[in-house]
């Protein structure tokens, strides 16, 4: 087996049993054999330093549309920055680390989970829609969706032009509700998102100042008053 440190742009690895995954603030995840798939992408042709904010959002993208395709019925979203929504609950969530010249990014799905295995009330499976996840095809269909996107963004240079900025606020379900933001250092800021800026963060409105949120858990509150 090649070392690790060989393993070329866009190596895989899966599995369908986790006992100790690892998401967000270093909250450990489980998932019963056979219920979920652990996707882990290594991707070596990066965009340049200051785009790679968008990596996460384009791998919410790509799985979003990769889960769209087997459940045409359904109202898949993303939730800024880092899960994929199914009519408002958790389907998928996101983590991307830097690792030397190297991002890895994990994704966690919920396939076959039955509802009585769900960690929360707001998550959701395929198996809890009635739908069979086709794992080849959805893997397939990601891996191809995000190498395109950020294939994209280091040609163009920018989110803009390459289109990445506009496909993440067309799959975006927190633009325009009223959120909650935990940020660093304890803080919490309540408004409404509005939009993404060119950097991919979220423009939370509060009080008629936009405040720029790199990194912050969110909560989506209700929808926004029109």
């Amino acid at each position: 087996m090649a070392d690790v440190h060989e393993w070329p742009h866009l190596s895989v690895v899966v599995t369908d049993n986790q006992t100790a995954g690892r998401g967000r603030l270093d909250r450990i995840w489980v998932a019963p054999a056979g219920t979920a798939l652990a996707i882990s992408v290594l991707l070596r042709e990066l965009p340049a330093p200051d785009l790679r904010g968008w990596i996460p959002l384009a791998a919410g993208v790509a799985m979003a549309d990769a889960v769209a395709a087997q459940l045409p019925e359904h109202d898949v979203s993303v939730k800024w920055p880092n899960d994929v929504l199914v009519d408002g609950r958790k389907i998928c969530g996101i983590l991307a680390e830097a690792a030397a010249d190297a991002v890895i990014v994990g994704t966690g799905v919920n396939t076959a989970m039955p509802a009585s295995a769900l960690p929360v009330s707001t998550a959701t499976s395929f198996a809890v829609l009635g739908s069979e996840a086709d794992a080849d095809r959805l893997i397939a269909d990601y891996l191809r969706a995000l190498d395109g996107l950020l294939r994209a963004l280091a040609a163009s240079g920018d989110a803009v032009s390459s289109g990445l900025h506009a496909a993440v606020t067309a799959r975006c379900s927190t633009l325009g509700l009223a959120v909650r933001v935990s940020l660093p250092g304890e803080r919490m800021l309540e408004g409404v998102a509005r939009a993404l800026d060119a950097d991919g963060r979220l423009l939370v409105d509060e009080n008629g100042i936009a405040y720029p949120v790199s990194a912050g858990d969110v909560v989506h509150v209700r929808p926004a008053a029109v």
